[in-house]
């Protein structure tokens, strides 16, 4: 298990060995998914774009309806 840190204004210190093992960079992009038990990161690399290419299929949903349907109710709060 790696630990890191939350400095003071909220930003999170990954440790540098899950940064090399995931590829995570100086402005790469983290996503946060929230779970019963804690807090899902997962880094947005080329890596992780590649590995889920496809992944709704044809008859999948649109991305666009559903960005803008999320943008919509941002907006709304």
């Amino acid at each position: 298990m790696e630990t890191g840190y939350v400095t003071s204004k909220g930003q999170l210190v990954i440790p540098s060995k899950l940064r090399r093992k995931f590829g995570i960079k100086p402005g790469t992009r983290v996503n946060f998914f929230e779970e019963k038990d804690g807090i899902k990161i997962i880094p947005v690399t080329s890596e992780t774009i590649k590995a889920n290419i496809g992944f709704l299929g044809k008859d999948g949903p649109s991305l666009l309806k559903a960005l803008m349907e999320e943008k919509k109710i941002e907006r709304e709060l």
